[in-house]
């Protein structure tokens, strides 16, 4: 036990036992005991930005770890350092949820040729529109399974724009392309990079991206590192809105609402540390770089 839990144990005690005989028996000495009995009779400094700091991580989906809530508290315009902000939040157990996302296959086989991996792993993008990843996850729930099949800017994790569905077929991966194109100025061009699913390999997929001049990037067969920026994404939704939670009573329906309406959340409000603690939308204002917005498509 720390010094202030022994403490507590004596106070509790005292009335019944000798301080003397508490002290020694929990191995502390009486200077100490008497600086945390006075340290446990004053006022808890940290009291003014407990409510803070819960509100600011419900609101944001229990996400946000003590950096991203110290800069939204920030925002606010409350001071406060990160080395208390995460004192509290371990003190009110404010914990982001762990779990290693389980990865949906849409592979049927070789299907049309394989085209190279033009990306390479390599990620980054100096500028938006240069490097778009797309993949499907699944979401199971007692009502069924529901799917999500995005566009990600690899300039800064944007979605530019998805379909939620529960049918994983080639409309929705197709729709979604038409959805993304949108947003695109005449000169760009981006690489479009997913892995060898049949989604990605039918004609349908492949006249698009001939017709809006974009080019094909896959994965190796099995290489999910080779999309991990995409599953990454994938795994950050999971981890914030899906696991841990009782999806019992919710129907099919109000499960694509809910997260259709996350993703707006995640495009427009979420801040990112690497993008200077600002949303995607935020940080492409910021540098004058405005979004074409688009509206997302449910199947």
């Amino acid at each position: 036990m720390s010094n202030r839990e022994k403490t507590i144990v004596i106070d509790a005690l005292k009335d019944k036992y000798r301080l003397g005989d508490l002290l020694e028996m929990l191995d502390i000495s009486k200077s100490s005991y008497y600086y945390q009995h006075q340290a446990i009779s004053q006022p808890d400094r940290d009291d003014a930005f407990r409510e803070h700091i819960k509100q600011a991580f419900l609101e944001n989906h229990e996400e946000y770890g003590y950096r991203r809530i110290h800069a939204v508290l920030s925002e606010m315009g409350i001071r406060i350092s990160e080395k208390r902000v995460r004192r509290i939040m371990k003190q009110e157990e404010l914990k982001v949820y762990q779990k290693r996302a389980k990865k949906y296959s849409s592979y049927e086989g070789e299907i049309t040729p394989a085209v190279p991996n033009l990306l390479e792993r390599d990620f980054h993008a100096q500028q938006p529109n240069l490097k778009w990843l797309t993949d499907i996850t699944e979401f199971s729930i007692p009502a069924g399974k529901v799917y999500l099949s995005p566009i990600i800017d690899c300039f800064d994790g944007m979605p530019v724009s998805w379909v939620i569905g529960t049918s994983p077929d080639a409309d929705m991966v197709n729709s979604m392309l038409d959805s993304a194109v949108l947003s695109l100025k005449e000169d760009e061009h981006p690489i479009v990079h997913s892995d060898r699913g049949s989604h990605y390999r039918w004609p349908g997929w492949i006249e698009r991206m001939e017709k809006y001049h974009l080019t094909r990037s896959m994965s190796k067969k099995g290489c999910s590192p080779d999309n991990s920026a995409c599953e990454g994404f994938f795994g950050v939704i999971k981890n914030a809105i899906f696991y841990g939670r009782d999806w019992k009573d919710v129907s099919i329906d109000e499960f694509i609402c809910f997260l259709n309406d996350y993703l707006y959340w995640f495009r427009e409000k979420r801040i990112k540390q690497k993008l200077g603690y600002k949303s995607p939308i935020e940080y492409r204002a910021s540098i004058g770089i405005p979004f074409l917005s688009n509206m997302a498509l449910n199947s």
